[in-house]
């Protein structure tokens, strides 16, 4: 398996520090919002890298931490006049109820910060004792940038570019413009913490740090996030993890890439910016998820509802195989006709081409249109008489079967059963076009009385009824069925 680490700038092979043991720390939400859909990518991103790793057999322990107290936490408390510490309660029970809806799995160990608060004044006060932090008269603490060599290696970045973009804001004892805070004095109001500085709260940066020593040992083998989080927080972490222990604090990063809306950066100034409850309200959870692995996750991913339809038919297209597959296996008799051995070798050849590209970076895109090639095989098979009849048929179908759960599994997708998944996904539809299912099931109903008195005048206003609500109708041996043109 190999993974793109962007401290290397290459897809380099993966290999654990501790043979079979795989150590995962992914930052997680600062707790002061609903979530929106850059927070689902990057939490189904990581997800999936979680349900691989363990696939392939690896005993992973995965980390995600909660950023509990923060400058943007305290600001939404102060609005709305609660405390701090309810806000962030709030809204990380909040993001469980998106996750869970979207199937993403707890992490092993989810460390909040206020809960480490002693383990990053005890970092910090290290770093003094290092020469690599000083405090201040106001009882600030900050990281001495230039004292750690090895400063941009992450982002790409060198001192003297950095330096000509920085500045100082009013009040700031820095003794260096790029230097960083390790912990913050406390201001009037704000909640705080004893330290040898006097009352305060530790940086964002340092929390990761002092946190992910804890519960894993160094160097990690992966640590996760946002494209966005590799300078200056990642870029940071580094700093303050290497100038402490003197080793390696991550062996490799990998980041997702930026959701866009309508090829725009998503922003509340611009009227473009969707928390995924805003999604869900219209497009099933499902949909979604499969919507965020259709494109690579270091690729930008461009966000619209006409996306999520054209995902909606790729994950309808999926099930209804599914479907064909347990149709077929539910009957009883087979036929010892020849099976073609083209067939197995196609489906074989296709099982190792999933594998292959998610051992290649996490290709999600190239595997989901292995599944298609699989959904496309299952359909001719299906379409001929003779080979869906026959025991060759049957033993393909079963491995479709074995095929999808394997394949859901790490995805976390199409795991569900296909017929209730295919009835939910239709009345989903059926609403955002207006359309009442208890209706649509009364016309067929009488549809059904009318051809059953031959009053075919009368079924045949129906269906024109019907056809102009959208609706399709299919006449199956077992009833009519139908569905949202």
């Amino acid at each position: 398996m190999r993974l793109y680490n962007t401290l290397a700038r290459k897809k380099q092979e993966f290999t654990p520090a501790n043979g079979n043991d795989v150590n995962m720390y992914v930052c997680g939400i600062t707790a002061y919002d609903l979530c929106h859909i850059g927070h689902a990518r990057s939490s189904v991103v990581f997800d999936v890298l979680f349900r691989l790793l363990r696939h392939k057999g690896y005993n992973v322990t995965f980390i995600r931490n909660f950023t509990d107290i923060d400058d943007k936490i305290i600001n939404r408390a102060n609005e709305v006049g609660k405390s701090a510490a309810d806000i962030a309660k709030q809204f990380i029970n909040e993001f469980y109820v998106d996750m869970d809806r979207l199937k993403v799995l707890r992490a092993d160990v989810e460390p909040k910060c206020t809960e480490h608060i002693g383990d990053m004044i005890a970092l910090t006060q290290r770093l003094i004792d290092k020469g690599h932090a000083y405090s201040t008269t106001s009882g600030d603490v900050y990281f001495k940038v230039r004292s750690f060599e090895g400063y941009g290696k992450l982002s790409g970045r060198n001192i003297d570019e950095l330096e000509s973009g920085a500045r100082v804001d009013p009040g700031d004892e820095k003794l260096d413009p790029l230097d960083f805070a390790l912990w913050k004095s406390a201001k009037p109001g704000e909640p705080f913490w004893e330290s040898p500085w006097g009352q305060g709260r530790p940086g964002w940066h340092l929390e990761c740090s002092a946190m992910s020593e804890k519960y894993a040992p160094l160097p990690l083998d992966i640590h996760g996030g946002g494209q966005d989080l590799s300078f200056p927080h990642h870029e940071n972490e580094i700093a303050q993890s290497e100038a402490d222990t003197g080793k390696p604090f991550a062996n490799y990063w990998v980041h997702n890439g930026f959701v866009q809306i309508n090829s725009e950066k998503m922003s509340k100034s611009l009227g473009n910016f969707f928390t995924i409850r805003d999604i869900l309200d219209k497009f099933l959870p499902e949909t979604l998820r499969y919507f965020l692995l259709t494109m690579h996750y270091r690729s930008p991913l461009d966000f619209s509802f006409e996306a999520l339809e054209e995902a909606e038919k790729g994950i309808k297209r999926i099930y209804s195989a599914m479907a064909q597959a347990d149709v077929e296996l539910s009957k009883s008799s087979w036929k010892k006709s020849p099976f073609p051995e083209e067939l197995t070798a196609e489906l074989d050849q296709i099982e190792t081409h999933w594998v292959e590209a998610m051992d290649d970076d996490m290709n999600t895109a190239g595997a989901l249109g292995h599944v298609f090639s699989a959904v496309r095989l299952t359909g001719r098979i299906a379409e001929d008489k003779n080979l869906r009849k026959s025991e060759g048929g049957q033993v393909f179908f079963t491995r479709i079967k074995t095929d999808m759960a394997n394949w859901g599994a790490v995805l976390g997708i199409f795991e569900r059963e296909p017929t209730e998944f295919l009835t939910e996904l239709r009345d989903n539809r059926a609403a955002r076009a207006g359309i009442d299912p208890a209706r649509i099931q009364q016309l067929l109903d009488d549809r059904k009385e009318a051809r059953k008195n031959k009053d075919f005048d009368k079924s045949d206003a129906i269906r024109d009824e019907l056809a102009a609500m959208n609706v399709e109708v299919k006449d199956t041996p077992q009833g009519a069925t139908w569905d949202v043109a």
